[in-house]
């Protein structure tokens, strides 16, 4: 296994152990034994929860919710093609790396169950539903050495495949840069999703370049360009629209999101996930 690699693994592990103890990726409601709260009856709900006691002293019906007496099934949906090569090297495919390996740690903390997805263009790695460190390092160890480059994803087809997938509700994880849209309203119906958003800074944050040649990641094909103020006002504007739109999709079907930076420590960013 490449040094490095196995550096991010323990450095991830480390991480998980000391930065997420005493904290949960998720609590589930369902048949258990701590109390979770107190609502409403809704129409659907299952009348046998209805507390009666608070119904008749507030003339409204109200239930009694529970956690889940149950484990977790944590899954990690990793997302990869060209687009992980943005500028020079592919630092957005190490973070992408390392945010799957603090996922996964991160489920074996908690004693849950953790099983990996990860798509390229020219492949798909699935691992068992485990509590095995192994199979965490093995996955980690194909997002990272995946061949990427010139590569690009179909990304619906890709997300729809993954709901075909996974038949058990499961605190789902998707990694991917989100730069293009993508419609996940199927899989926030049977699970709770989250994103984490993965980027360089740069790319949100062009900078006046002048004339430069530009290669696409996803095609290899090379152009000529002018990155001037008018160029950079353009594509912040479309960025800002796409971010907009994206954001109100996440929010309509209660889907969480996290984005994180190639300069910048992921473990601290998910921690406010776990909190």
């Amino acid at each position: 296994m490449n040094p490095k690699l196995k550096a991010l693994q323990l450095k991830a592990r480390h991480q998980v152990y000391t930065l997420l103890s005493g904290h949960n990726l998720s609590r589930l409601y369902g048949e258990g034994y701590d109390f979770a709260e107190l609502r409403e009856y809704q129409i659907g709900d299952d009348i046998r929860k209805i507390n009666w006691t608070i119904t008749a002293k507030l003339g409204r019906p109200y239930i009694k919710e529970l956690h889940a007496d149950r484990e977790l099934f944590v899954s990690v949906a990793s997302l990869l093609d060209g687009s992980l090569y943005f500028g020079e090297g592919n630092a957005k495919q190490h973070l992408h790396t390392e945010v799957a390996a603090l996922l996964g740690f991160a489920a074996l903390h908690g004693n849950d169950l953790f099983s990996g997805i990860c798509y390229t263009p020219h492949d798909t790695y699935t691992t068992v539903a485990t509590k095995q460190p192994f199979e965490i390092e093995r996955f980690t160890e194909e997002i990272d050495t995946a061949a990427l480059l010139h590569t690009a994803l179909p990304l619906q087809e890709k997300i729809d495949d993954l709901f075909t997938r996974l038949h058990k509700p499961s605190l789902l994880f998707i990694l991917h840069d989100f730069l293009e849209p993508v419609d996940l309203s199927v899989l926030a119906q049977r699970h709770e999703v989250i994103a984490v958003i993965i980027r360089d800074r740069r790319e949100e944050m062009l900078q006046e370049e002048g004339e430069v040649e530009i290669e696409n990641p996803l095609s290899g094909k090379r152009m000529k360009s002018t990155i001037g103020r008018h160029s950079i006002r353009h594509y912040r504007a479309a960025l800002e629209a796409h971010e907009s739109k994206q954001n109100a999709h996440f929010s309509r079907y209660g889907i969480r999101y996290v984005k994180i930076f190639t300069d910048e420590e992921p473990a601290e960013k998910l921690m406010r996930l776990f909190r």
